[in-house]
């Protein structure tokens, strides 16, 4: 099975290959123009000060959809989805350690869990490649975005607290205004950089990622930052709550919410 016979596929075929197990690899470039999503589940005692912390960061943490304690489906971004069985892989920390990489959770769910579905920057790669806009993950870097613990500190929201992950693109020089014109239109995709040039204002070493492999940069090309969506992971870890399950990185929840829609998340009715 490849990648590409699922680049034009719809977010609901991808959620079917995840729950049957026939996928369990990254989810970069596939079904271009859906929304895919990171996610964070807490236990409800947690999900006010979460949905703040969300609310206060919207950089890192964008929300597309916020379950009802107990519920696995996004009934607005997936309604034919199920959050327990929907993305390749799991990570699940307890009291801040990382302790299962499951590819399914439903053994783990319970009805005091409230799942958040926050917005991905992959959502805007196929735009920006769509415009000449060369990006290494998509082909040799096999969806490996570095990705970096920044300095960046978020936003505290009740026991909620830690830095930014941000993750880095390589953009010629000449693309940067391009790049960030075209990233800006998309706020539930993290929108525009936080930080382009040297690295070290923000504390990240390119040759030491957190998160996917080490990408040289050529002569003539800038490092250029996003906000990324496995802050909340860091968030859990440094707060050490009790428990938050997450996807793993890079193996997203893909919507049904389209990239082009100017609203996706406006009411209907």
């Amino acid at each position: 099975m490849d990648r590409t016979d699922f680049e034009r596929a719809s977010g609901a075929r991808v959620r079917e290959l995840c729950r049957s197990g026939q996928w369990t690899e990254r989810t970069f470039g596939m079904a271009l123009g859906y929304y895919q999503a990171n996610l964070a589940i807490v236990p409800a005692a947690y999900a006010f000060e979460f949905m703040l912390f969300c609310q206060r960061n919207p950089k890192p943490c964008p929300i597309l959809d916020i379950m009802d304690p107990g519920d696995p489906v996004p009934r607005r971004a997936a309604p034919t989805g199920d959050v327990r069985t929907d993305a390749p892989r799991y990570c699940v920390y307890r009291d801040g350690k990382l302790v299962e990489e499951p590819s399914s959770i439903t053994h783990l769910w319970r009805d005091d869990h409230v799942a958040f579905l926050l917005g991905c920057s992959f959502s805007f790669d196929a735009t920006l490649s769509d415009a000449g806009i060369d990006l290494p993950h998509m082909g040799g870097n096999k969806g490996r975005l570095s990705a970096f613990i920044s300095n960046i500190a978020c936003q505290p929201a009740g026991r909620f607290n830690g830095p930014m992950v941000v993750n880095m693109r390589p953009i010629p020089r000449r693309l940067l205004v391009k790049v960030i014109a075209i990233s800006e239109r998309y706020p539930l995709a993290h929108g525009g950089p936080v930080h382009i040039g040297d690295p070290s204002q923000i504390g990240v070493d390119l040759r030491k990622p957190d998160w996917g492999i080490y990408t040289p940069l050529a002569p003539d090309v800038e490092p250029v930052f996003w906000a990324c969506g496995v802050t909340p992971q860091v968030v859990a870890m440094q707060s050490r709550i009790p428990e938050m399950i997450t996807h793993s990185a890079a193996h997203m929840f893909v919507t049904d919410l389209r990239v082009a829609d100017p609203s996706p998340l406006t009411p209907l009715g």
